[in-house]
């Protein structure tokens, strides 16, 4: 019974909102000095990191409140015959779960990004490492894009072309590593500029600095990646042990109320 009073408040709470009876959006915007407080301090970076800087942030945090207070309206609707003190944090409560969601979302989607990219930065710089030694800098990294795992490309193009526009100054670099904010990209893209600016005399000196915390950052990537292993087979095990223990109770259960039985 309850199920369908849900549903039926779901259709009815649709047709007002289509007819314009209502406006979870009007409701929204009046309340917005309200709302705003709810939105984290950093929900626009996150966003930004996921969607790219042309996302709507405003928009798509109006969009978490809708879900938020559709969640609070449908939960109403279920306890509508039983309205309590309970049942009315219940609902509030998962109203603030569905808003909270799609943030946490975010966050974790830009947390795998950032991971992935300090996993595979080292591999990127060592291929790079074999160019520069044939190449000027620019040149190798313009010689890297095509062979570069995808994830990088767009921000190596956009790295080469303020290059060849004529900007020789360590800021292009340091926008790439912005971009891609993991760890130590900040000093081998300092490493690289100086190796772009650096005489044919010091040029095998600094590639061998460079190759050095190329050689540093894939022993931590693949200490990284066997951690990432191991946890996951630690887990697995956890889940097997649990699962077995979990049967043997059931079968205890069982096997005891059939003698009592």
């Amino acid at each position: 019974m309850l199920f369908e009073i849900a549903i039926l408040g779901v259709v009815l709470y649709f047709i007002l909102e289509y007819n314009g009876s209502i406006s979870t959006n009007k409701f929204v915007v009046d309340n917005s000095d309200i709302f705003q407080r709810l939105k984290e301090s950093d929900f626009e970076f996150y966003a930004k990191a996921r969607y790219g800087d042309a996302i709507d942030t405003e928009k798509l945090f109006n969009a978490r409140l809708k879900n938020g207070l559709f969640v609070v309206l449908l939960l109403t609707f279920l306890f509508i015959g039983n309205i309590t003190y309970a049942n009315v944090v219940m609902a509030l409560v998962g109203g603030y779960g569905a808003f909270k969601l799609s943030y946490m979302q975010l966050k974790k989607a830009y947390k795998a990004h950032l991971h992935k990219i300090d996993i595979m930065l080292p591999y990127y710089l060592k291929n790079l490492e074999i160019l520069v030694q044939h190449y000027t800098v620019p040149v190798a990294i313009g010689k890297s894009i095509e062979e570069a795992p995808e994830l990088f490309r767009e921000g190596l193009r956009e790295l080469i072309e303020k290059i060849n526009a004529g900007n020789s100054t360590i800021n292009p670099y340091m926008e790439f590593a912005r971009d891609y904010p993991v760890r130590d990209s900040m000093r081998m893209m300092r490493l690289l500029y100086r190796l772009s600016l650096g005489s044919n005399e010091r040029k095998q000196e600094q590639l061998l600095t460079f190759s050095r915390s190329i050689s540093a950052l894939q022993q931590k990537a693949r200490e990284s990646r066997y951690k990432e292993r191991l946890d996951k087979m630690e887990s697995k095990t956890m889940v097997m042990l649990v699962s077995t223990g979990i049967g043997v109770m059931i079968l205890l259960v069982i096997s005891i109320m059939m003698m009592f039985g």
